[in-house]
């Protein structure tokens, strides 16, 4: 495996991970597998320090610790795979995995665009407002008494 490719939305979002700032951790699968469950580590956690990684451009940085704040643990992102058997299976889900998580994080956020109401829209909106108020009116008792 030779580093983890992320792509975020905007132009030009696409880097390249580096072997050397991925760590991996090997340990036994919870749940059901037979003797095997007990003998293999095939569950992976992949961790990567996302606010000391030299390979993320400086530019995205601060994009993708505002994006993964409430799952980073001390500016690291750690990431478990253990649906598969295999542990090379695990290996490639967990790296798919944080992949789409980067990428998600790096995506520019778009802003709503602000726009006036219609004029269909605002008379809509009165004539609601005097409907409901007629109503209202016709429940009252009269003044007269």
């Amino acid at each position: 495996m030779d580093g983890l490719q992320v792509t975020t939305g905007e132009s030009g979002g696409e880097f390249v991970i580096g072997e050397a700032h991925l760590h991996e951790r090997f340990s036994h699968s919870s749940g059901p597998g037979g003797q095997g469950v007990n003998t293999s580590s095939s569950r992976v956690e992949l961790s990567l320090d996302v606010a000391g990684c030299p390979d993320i451009p400086e530019r995205l940085r601060s994009r993708l610790l505002a994006g993964l704040e409430s799952r980073l643990v001390g500016g690291i992102l750690t990431v478990a795979a253990s649906q598969y058997r295999e542990q090379l299976a695990n290996r490639r889900a967990a790296r798919i995995r944080m992949a789409a998580l980067l990428g998600a994080a790096g995506r520019p956020v778009r802003s709503r665009r602000r726009t006036r109401p219609t004029r269909g829209s605002k008379r809509r909106r009165l004539e609601a407002k005097k409907r409901r108020s007629r109503t209202k009116a016709e429940r009252r008792p009269p003044t007269d008494w």
